[in-house]
């Protein structure tokens, strides 16, 4: 029961898909972060489905990239967006390291947030729109790994902050349970990314690699550790660079 409840929560968390509301409490919170790489099957899945009835319709390339673009944020409600808009404040002022984390917690955005997101939005649908049906399934799987690395960085890295959800999550985790799942969240749609597509998962096992080791750095040297935001913020560029090697690939081939 407990274990279901800290599915519950994660679903709750991660996504907008409607679930029971239950009481957080140190016993259900322990297996949440075990539990975050399931959002991303089911954004793959729906992001895979999606992508193959519009594809398969012929349907106009600004629609598909358009409706590929938003699928994810209405998924997860845009809670992952908001950290990747939070760090790019962040990271983009001139503050020391406490200054860095005050902007990460304020509410407000400011115009480098703005920018960012634009920017975003605008690469992710320049690739969406040289997406094939071939390269969908690699995409989708993508979903998974960059929850499964975020899930990773989250109980590998250290904090940067003694508050916050990633903070409490570590804190409360069985950390061996959960690098155990987090671990098989990371080999199994690696695994799958290589044995769908050699020619598309190379490249897209590439791009996840230098985001996350960049992740890493940055994360260290400007933060000091992670926070839930910086997690979001990974996650959005692990995907973006995901979708971008996969189309880089599809263009080698």
């Amino acid at each position: 029961m407990v274990v279901l409840q800290s599915l519950i929560i994660a679903l709750s968390m991660y996504s907008k898909i409607p679930m029971p509301r239950i009481e957080w409490t140190k016993e259900n919170t322990r297996h949440v972060m075990c539990f975050f790489p399931v959002v991303g099957i089911i954004t793959g899945i729906c992001v895979w489905g999606a992508g193959t009835f519009l594809l398969e319709r012929d349907c106009g390339a600004l629609f598909f990239s358009a409706v590929m673009t938003l699928l994810p944020i209405v998924i997860n409600g845009g809670i992952h967006m908001d950290g990747l808009l939070d760090t790019i404040d962040a990271v983009s002022s001139y503050g020391d390291r406490e200054r860095r984390l005050e902007i990460l917690k304020d509410s407000h955005a400011g115009a480098f947030a703005i920018i960012g997101a634009g920017c975003y939005f605008t690469a992710c649908l320049g690739l969406w729109s040289e997406v094939t049906i071939q390269m969908l399934p690699t995409i989708a799987c993508g979903y998974v790994l960059s929850r499964g690395m975020s899930g990773l960085a989250i109980l590998a890295f250290p904090s940067a902050s003694k508050k916050g959800l990633a903070r409490t999550f570590k804190e409360g985790t069985e950390k061996l349970h959960a690098m155990i799942l987090i671990l098989f969240f990371i080999l199994v749609p690696a695994g799958a990314i290589l044995l769908l597509s050699p020619g598309f998962g190379v490249p897209a096992l590439v791009g996840a690699a230098l985001i996350f080791i960049y992740y890493r750095v940055m994360a260290m040297r400007r933060f000091g550790g992670v926070t839930g935001d910086l997690a979001g913020y990974f996650l959005q560029l692990c995907e973006l660079a995901i979708l971008g090697f996969v189309v880089m690939g599809g263009v080698l081939l």
